[in-house]
């Protein structure tokens, strides 16, 4: 559990540098991402989830 609110924490300090320092660049990609279809979005959040599954496996191995 430690493990998970860590990558949790990570994440989401990951995300708000990037708001940070790019705010234009991310309002202009949040706008692209909302002109996506939905079927788009699934799929790229199932390869990210799956990278991520396997960034973790890999990890965890070393």
């Amino acid at each position: 559990m430690t493990d998970l609110l860590a990558a949790l924490g990570l994440a989401i300090a990951i995300e708000g540098v990037i708001y940070a320092l790019f705010p234009g660049a991310m309002k202009n990609f949040m706008a692209q991402v909302l002109a996506q279809p939905v079927s788009y979005l699934r799929r790229g959040g199932l390869i990210a989830a799956i990278v991520g599954v396997f960034v973790v496996w890999l990890a965890r191995g070393m």
